[in-house]
């Protein structure tokens, strides 16, 4: 299992708008270099991208919401 924590504060959104399709949810097929969400911090848009190919197992954050710097977000099992 990989862990994927958030490099920077700022607000986590999981998908482009509030309507739009997330862009990782729990049994989602990821490939390394995936976007899995997008972290908003001092007006620029952070892309966070799978480490690995594997399977979103676990989301340890909500859309909409401020994350810290090393705050747990995602497992992936590869």
């Amino acid at each position: 299992m990989v862990e994927i924590s958030s490099p920077l504060t700022g607000m986590l959104y999981t998908a482009l708008s509030s309507g739009a399709r997330p862009f990782a949810e729990v049994g989602t097929q990821v490939k390394k270099g995936d976007i899995i969400c997008v972290i908003e911090a001092m007006k620029m848009l952070n892309e966070i991208t799978a480490p690995c190919d594997g399977t979103v197992a676990e989301i340890h954050a909500a859309n909409d919401t401020l994350v810290q710097k090393g705050q747990l977000l995602f497992k992936v099992r590869n």
